[in-house]
């Protein structure tokens, strides 16, 4: 598929398409007219690129855990050094603290949900 359509299937800006490639975070081939090419299975590759990006992982440490999402029972680096592992480990608790951050919130949406609608789980769709 082309930028545009692999654009238009994961929301992302061709721009930003084309900083994940720099970034090594994807790969494209070129087309005999010089347009890019990329493979379908790129959509979810950039959807969670996307999703790490938005729970702030740098791109320098998606690039190095892009591995384990393809294959996650066969993670295996052979290069991971202390300091590798002490940020993934950072990372990992402050993603863990924004999850829980964002049950608290959605918890207490519902609690107030039910309390204006009376408990009429319709009126909260």
């Amino acid at each position: 598929m082309r930028i545009g359509q692999l654009s238009e299937r994961t929301n992302t800006s061709r721009r930003l398409l084309r900083y994940y490639e720099e970034q090594q975070l994807i790969v494209s081939t070129r087309a005999a007219n010089g347009y890019r090419e990329y493979d379908e299975r790129l959509a979810d590759r950039v959807l969670q690129i996307r999703g790490l990006l938005d729970a702030g992982l740098p791109t320098r440490i998606i690039r190095q855990i892009l591995p384990c999402l393809d294959k996650p029972r066969t993670i295996h680096f052979s290069d991971a050094t202390p300091e590798m592992i002490a940020t993934l480990t950072e990372e990992r608790d402050r993603i863990t603290q924004r999850i829980n951050c964002l049950v608290r919130n959605r918890d207490a949406m519902n609690e107030y949900l039910e309390v204006v609608t009376g408990g009429d789980p319709a009126a909260t769709g």
